[in-house]
């Protein structure tokens, strides 16, 4: 689990966040997050929604939360085995659970109700202190008003 090829750098302007994938527990979606890092996909992408004391989501190029990639969307990779803590990646989708594609969300604190729930696509291992400055949205939707955005998210050399 901890190949250099499983682990992602996502470039924030206050700094590097290291995320390590879970192929262990989500191939399809540590696949998908690993393609689409690889091909730049990510790269200027706004953090749309972001929900004081829940989580910061992204990963929709269109920044309006409705979007995504060109590829198929996942089948859902749900456990129980692993927990959405604090620094926890999880993989955003519709009232379908199988609707997941290039969204993804990080956990700010524990969220026990989405266990089992979301696909764990992964964990910040570093630089979690960047993901807690992000910009917050306003209200319960956490819409972000001229969001922070993702500078680049690259595969670890």
């Amino acid at each position: 689990m901890t190949e250099t090829s499983d682990r992602l750098v996502m470039k924030l302007k206050t700094g590097d966040v290291v995320i390590q994938l879970r192929p262990d527990i989500a191939p399809l979606a540590a696949e998908r997050l690993r393609s689409l890092s690889e091909q730049g996909f990510y790269d200027g992408v706004k953090f749309h929604r972001v929900i004081e004391g829940f989580m910061a989501q992204g990963g929709d190029p269109t920044g309006t939360g409705t979007g995504g990639s060109d590829l198929p969307d996942l089948k859902a990779e749900f456990t129980r085995e692993a927990k959405f803590e604090r620094g926890t990646i999880g993989m955003a989708r519709t009232m379908n659970p199988n609707s997941a594609n290039s969204q993804f969300f990080i956990m700010f604190q524990p969220s026990p109700h989405l266990d089992g729930q979301y696909t764990i696509v992964g964990q910040v291992v570093e630089g979690m202190e960047h993901v807690d400055q992000i910009k917050r949205g306003a209200g319960s939707s956490g819409t972000v008003k001229e969001p922070d955005t993702i500078i680049s998210m690259r595969p670890a050399a």
